[in-house]
């Protein structure tokens, strides 16, 4: 009972709060052009939401479809995101990548949303997993010549990706993971980069970071193919930059004290109360949580600081073999990934959760950001599709889980830096 007040006092904070903002505060508070200062960055982390396929145009993954866009589209500008996060990807199924109109169908959504407001950033993602679909993909004459090679007419190689000593080959059953120490691995990062670059997107998320990276212990190979990116963005993106982050388990992605990346990203971690049937609560040094370890660097864009900002997710991983039982020990909450357990509990707990979490992160650490769940898939009995979405239940989107309004409150309550 006390633990649902101090929930209910959190939220209750967060409506209370001046949600005005001076105008000579809006000045540059999203603008950059080339290298990015901390404050814009905060000011996008403070600003962040997950939707996952936003910008994905027919299926998306497996047998799923998208619905409800045009509510999303009502939602983003409602809630006032400004990082949409995972708004386009591949998780295997590449040949997709052959379609034009799923290139199409994502440029004219990012030129439709930036009519409204052009200082959203849409997030790609590259992740760690490859399937024998990208054998499909043609290699474009622009990605040779990134790298000084001579222009040849083929497709990706799935082999060629692979470590060649098998490992990580079959991590995903009939897919494997890329080894970014394979020229033909940085031949795809540098293709599927440049490709969101050129559709508008100027943030891409690298994944995990350490099993693409397995055989690249000093990050020589991380640091080529990045610094390629970021030419290549440097001539092509919108704004001449391009936000990169990876969930760096260890804390950060640094070499020689500069960090490769522009901000660090990692699940939550949620902890479970035991005595407390599926409350779950954040805390420092819960297994592998990156609150206060997030490492000191000089970022990319050549500021200093003692811990690179970072950003923390509802991770979707699927769900245990013992649902509903509190494992401690384990990455899963009560039994189910974080996004999936979110979406389990009651509409009330749900937004004084979200209340919780972001006071309790700007308190323990304020390098740490909350990205807001809006739209990710879970793995959990559902009647919503296969999917979770912060939309407010309406005719416009039936199978909302009601977020909506606590997310935007929390947004308008943080002050532009």
């Amino acid at each position: 009972m006390v633990r649902w007040l101090l929930f209910q006092i959190a939220v209750l904070a967060t409506v209370l709060v001046p949600s005005f903002i001076h105008a000579e505060e809006e000045l540059g508070g999203f603008q950059f052009d080339g290298p990015i200062s901390r404050d814009v960055l905060e000011n996008y982390l403070d600003r962040s939401v997950t939707m996952a396929y936003f910008l994905v145009t027919g299926t998306t993954e497996g047998n799923r479809s998208y619905s409800y866009r045009e509510d999303d589209v009502r939602l983003i500008q409602n809630i006032g995101a400004k990082f949409v996060g995972r708004a386009i990807y591949r998780w295997n199924g590449e040949e997709r990548l052959t379609d034009p109109a799923f290139w199409q169908g994502a440029r004219e959504l990012i030129e439709r949303m930036h009519r409204t407001d052009d200082e959203i950033i849409f997030q790609a993602c590259i992740f760690e997993t490859i399937s024998p679909q990208v054998n499909s993909v043609l290699i474009p004459e622009w990605v040779f010549r990134e790298f000084g090679l001579p222009v040849e007419n083929r497709t990706f190689s799935y082999e060629k990706m692979l470590n060649p000593e098998g490992k990580l080959a079959r991590h995903w059953g009939r897919s494997g993971v890329p080894d970014v120490s394979q020229q033909e691995t940085k031949l795809w990062f540098m293709y599927l980069a440049g490709s969101y670059i050129n559709l508008g997107c100027e943030a891409i998320h690298l994944g995990q970071v350490g099993l693409i990276g397995m055989n690249d212990p000093e990050l020589k190979h991380w640091s080529e193919i990045i610094q390629k990116i970021r030419g290549y963005a440097g001539k092509h993106a919108r704004r001449h930059w391009v936000l990169l982050d990876a969930h760096v388990p260890q804390g950060g992605l640094v070499v020689d004290g500069e960090s490769l990346i522009d901000f660090n990203s990692f699940p939550l971690r949620i902890k479970e109360v035991v005595d407390h049937p599926q409350e779950g609560v954040l805390e420092k040094g819960h297994l592998d949580a990156l609150f206060g370890r997030s490492q000191g660097c000089v970022s990319p864009s050549g500021w200093k600081c003692d811990h690179l900002p970072y950003l923390v997710e509802f991770d979707n991983f699927g769900r245990s073999r013992n649902t509903n039982v509190a494992d401690t020990k384990s990455i899963f909450v009560w039994g189910w990934d974080e996004i999936s357990w979110f979406s389990l509990q009651d509409e009330a707990y749900r937004n004084a959760w979200l209340g919780y979490a972001n006071d309790w992160i700007e308190k323990t650490d304020p390098n740490g950001h909350l990205q807001m769940p809006v739209s990710r898939m879970i793995t959990c009995p559902n009647e919503s599709g296969g999917n979770y979405r912060a939309n407010t239940r309406s005719d416009a989107c039936p199978v909302g889980y009601s977020q909506e309004e606590t997310i935007k409150r929390i947004f308008q309550a943080k002050k532009i830096r």
